[in-house]
């Protein structure tokens, strides 16, 4: 029970001195790596940038308290900056005192539904964010994070707030006014990022893309003077902790935040839950996502309390977490901690990184979005879900990013449901080939006259009840003759309450043309629910089968035998009882010393 309130208690066994030695280390890792993102994401996010590193601190050790997750990393993140940045810069001016108040108080809202989210345990929610909606909204993000830093990046004026084809188009008009200095410090951080990854890829290469770009632009202002270079710097950092905050709760705000707040949460807690499962499947832990669901509502509850923002899983800091060795949370909690003493150091160093050095290194982040692997596989796997990722990537760069997200889970759901209201339904055949003379959908195969059978693959459910019933009648229309249907029901896992009915239709229907209606190999749990549903008063026992050879032993024998007599197609081996000389042959194939020598044979 106390486990359920206080999931720490769960590691702490775990805490020997050699896991602290390892906790430790990666945590120092961690704390060094979230330096540049840090202030890279509050830029993102419309926040001054001293508010991305705070985010990474209290949030942080809260969600690892009360998380499930050993190796998860919260903080800030991409994908919730530039959510947080696309919801808040319409209602006020990104970096003013009015927009950070809107931030801290969306935080507190979010972490508020996250928790109560939990407490629901409505984890199951997040299972409704596919895979392609998260590769689509990702990928769109990234052209936007590239697009917003194309002014700072090239040193020209572009004005904020526009649609990706505006700031296209205005980068283009002013293509002209490029500062050759301010775009010769960007190509030098996303160059030397670049070799840092191919060369050398155990050391953190945002710091090293950093260090570069700071180095160029403090050259370029030695030779030729800050007032010729023109390059601005993101300006020295308050070396402080975190101030209180409070969030603001008029009802006026909470009306304006309110789409916000559920596409954040929803966004945010698949991040965290997706980066949070994927890790404990490479470690062997046990994973519980309603309580990652309280883990990450508390640490934004508490985090709106210390100048945080909205903070969630982190999938690169995760996985430098779990790659440096880290055996429990504490790792993520020293993360937190050593980022406090290591921003009261660092801080006034800010003054001397350039403005494009982090345009540079916003381009790797958004290089690195784009998974083009996933996307030419899920177009080669489906094209459905292909659909499901272009809808989310296109919205993603026209419309807000909470819309984006939301339009995409509809249409996952509008193709999940149309899918599942659409189960596959195959012809089958017995195929003579075959030893065992075992049902195929080969169309080349003949069909009994008198016999459908059919398998349906999905659930007999309200939703796809009436296309198995067009399909059905379709069958008929067809082949009136084929008054008996036999149904292949190993692929129909759930019934409900009008799928029961349509079979109960389906079965006086077939009575009434004089066949009837068997089943074969149906699934207990379906099977009951059809006797439920006053079954037992039409079918008892007599029309569900087991075995195949039951099944068409049985058949066979209630079907019209003068038709079977005159049937030349001889689907099944009983076809053969009703033409005698085709059982005198048989009879002979299989037992050759009973033949009868016929006299004009010699």
């Amino acid at each position: 029970m106390w486990h359920r309130f206080f999931p720490f208690l769960e590691w702490r066994s775990r805490l020997t001195w050699s896991n602290f030695q390892r906790d430790l280390i990666a945590g120092l890792t961690g704390a060094i790596v979230v330096l540049p993102q840090g202030v890279a994401f509050a830029v993102i996010a419309g926040m001054p940038p001293q508010y991305g590193l705070y985010t990474a601190m209290v949030p942080a050790a809260v969600a690892a308290l009360f998380g499930s997750s050993w190796h998860l990393v919260s903080g800030p993140t991409t994908a919730a900056s530039l959510v947080l940045f696309a919801s808040l810069s319409a209602l006020a001016e990104p970096g003013s005192l009015n927009y950070v108040e809107l931030a801290i108080t969306l935080t507190f809202l979010v972490g508020l539904m996250q928790f109560l989210m939990g407490l629901m345990k409505f984890g199951i929610l997040v299972n409704f964010i596919s895979h392609s909606v998260v590769i689509g909204f990702t990928s769109g993000a990234a052209l936007l994070i590239a697009s917003n830093q194309l002014s700072h990046f090239f040193g020209i004026e572009i004005s904020r707030g526009l649609k990706i084809h505006q700031t296209l188009e205005q980068f283009v008009l002013n293509f002209g006014e490029i500062n050759p200095y301010v775009t010769l410090i960007g190509l030098s951080t996303v160059v030397s990022g670049i070799l840092c990854l191919h060369f050398l890829p155990r050391v953190p290469y945002m710091i090293v893309a950093m260090l570069a770009g700071s180095l160029v632009s403090i050259g370029l202002n030695h030779y030729y003077g800050p007032e010729v270079t023109g390059i601005i710097t993101v300006g020295a950092l308050p070396s402080e902790l975190p101030s209180l905050s409070y969030p603001n709760l008029d009802l006026e705000v909470l009306e304006k935040l309110a789409p916000a707040v559920v596409a954040t949460t929803l966004l945010a807690l698949t991040e965290a839950v997706s980066i949070a499962r994927s890790i404990a499947v490479r470690s062997g832990q046990h994973f519980d996502g309603n309580q990652e669901f309280i883990g990450q509502g508390l640490s934004n509850i508490v985090g709106s309390f210390f100048s945080s923002y909205v903070a969630t899983g982190s999938f690169n800091r995760s996985i430098v977490n779990y790659l440096s060795g880290a055996r429990t949370p504490l790792a993520a909690i020293f993360a937190g901690g050593l980022l406090v003493g290591i921003v009261m150091v660092a801080a006034p160093y800010a003054n001397y990184l350039p403005n494009a050095a982090m345009a540079g290194i916003l381009f790797l982040v958004a290089w690195g979005l784009i998974d083009f692997q996933q996307i030419l596989q899920i177009w080669k796997m489906s094209r459905s879900e292909f659909m499901v990722l272009a809808v989310t990537f296109l919205s993603t760069l026209t419309l807000s990013l909470e819309f984006a997200i939301l339009l995409g889970v509809m249409v996952s759901l509008f193709v999940y449901l149309s899918r599942t209201s659409h189960p596959e339904i195959r012809s089958r055949m017995p195929d003579p080939s075959h030893p065992t003379r075992q049902f195929s959908s080969n169309p080349d195969l003949p069909e009994c006259p008198q016999l459908k059978i059919i398998r349906i693959d999905g659930s007999l459910f309200f939703g796809a009840v009436e296309h198995v019933e067009e399909q059905l009648r379709k069958f008929l229309n067809d082949q009136p003759s084929q008054k008996h249907l036999l149904l292949i029901c190993t692929g129909i896992n759930f019934l409900d309450v009008a799928g029961a009915e349509f079979l109960s239709r389906i079965l006086k229907k077939y009575r009434s043309l004089g066949g009837d209606l068997f089943f074969y190999r149906i699934k207990d749990t379906v099977k009951s629910t059809m006797l439920r549903n006053g079954f037992e008063e039409d079918l008892f026992e007599k029309n569900f089968f087991r075995s195949k050879k039951e099944t068409i032993g049985a058949i066979v024998s209630r079907v019209d035998h003068t038709k079977c007599r005159v049937c030349s197609k001889r689907v099944f081996s009983e076809c053969s009882q009703f033409n005698p000389l085709q059982q005198d042959l048989e009879e002979t194939i299989e037992n050759p010393k009973n033949q009868k020598l016929n006299p004009g044979s010699v």
